[in-house]
């Protein structure tokens, strides 16, 4: 329980001083804006890259974890879909949807380095790896879809498959998962590692600082209903999806312990960015990204339990 509470406390502060530098407008617009654009284009690209590059993926039980952990974010996505003509019935706009598709559907897999990585070790941090690995391009190019079909304005119509597809293969996440894997097959110097890992380490911190300066707190109540849903299908919803798919594999131990983590941590901090790049409600997205960090203080340790103790 202190592991988790550790992990998600420095975040949550982080987050809070981001919002104070933009209310006490010590950045200003301008600053906040080139800070998003650095890091969805630079900084992220060269995180995603580092991690994958050099990803211990030997000896893991993949084909079981592989099935659980995409097994029920693909689920997860169903259920969104499906729920979407329901959705928009009840006046829940074309981009706010995006915002409730990625905060329940991606994942915060460096807080889940932290958290594994403090009770379990490298084995911990091996699977954690497989599945940003397993997950992290598929989840990009999901949400860039979605983004890309609903996030420019509750007017617009469908877009063309062909301008989705175009936006996808342009996506600097995307090719980052593309090299890293790449980079973890054929090897990588060492002297390039460093240089992506100084530049990659940047991104986590200004992300959070950009996130906070992007909440308005005026919003939370307009938008409370689709917050608490937001909250609760990714730290509620998605942990559950994880046991149930755990479950009908037969999935048991550490690895089963870790996709259950993998689905009960927040969702990516890049999402913000990613709203706002992409035409999404950011202001509801930054609240949902804020709102899960600091509730996951108290949902990540109960099911850490649970996942320890099945």
């Amino acid at each position: 329980m202190l592991a988790s509470i550790n992990a998600v406390a420095p975040l949550a502060l982080i987050i809070m001083l981001g919002y104070a530098l933009n209310r006490y407008r010590v950045a200003g617009p301008d600053i906040w804006s080139a800070i998003e654009h650095i890091c969805f284009y630079i900084l992220f690209p060269f995180m995603i890259v580092r991690m994958l590059a050099r990803a211990n993926l030997s000896d893991l039980p993949v084909q079981d974890y592989a099935i659980v952990t995409f097994g029920g974010v693909f689920g997860m996505m169903v259920l969104l879909l499906i729920a979407r003509p329901l959705m928009a019935r009840l006046d829940v706009s074309g981009p706010s949807f995006t915002s409730l598709f990625q905060g329940a559907t991606r994942w915060h897999g460096f807080m889940a380095l932290a958290i594994v990585g403090t009770l379990y070790g490298e084995p911990g941090i091996a699977l954690v790896a497989l599945a940003i690995s397993l997950l992290v391009p598929f989840l990009n190019i999901a949400a860039i879809a979605v983004l890309s079909i609903w996030g420019r304005s509750e007017e617009n119509t469908l877009i063309s498959a062909q301008s989705t597809l175009l936006r996808i293969a342009k996506n600097p996440l995307v090719w980052a998962c593309i090299i890293g894997i790449l980079l973890n097959l054929s090897g990588i110097p060492d002297f390039l590692f460093s240089a992506i890992e100084i530049i990659g380490d940047g991104g986590l911190g200004l992300a959070m600082l950009s996130v906070g300066a992007g909440l308005q707190i005026g919003t939370v109540w307009r938008t409370k209903w689709l917050l608490m849903l937001g909250v609760l299908i990714r730290l509620v919803g998605m942990p559950l999806m994880m046991i149930l798919f755990a479950w009908i594999i037969g999935l048991e131990g550490l690895s089963r312990t870790v996709a259950i983590i993998a689905g009960a941590v927040p969702t990516a901090s890049t999402s913000y960015v990613m709203a706002r790049k992409m035409g999404g409600d950011c202001d509801l997205m930054a609240n949902i990204v804020t709102f899960q960090v600091l509730v996951s203080g108290i949902t990540l340790p109960i099911f850490i339990y649970i996942a320890q103790n099945l």
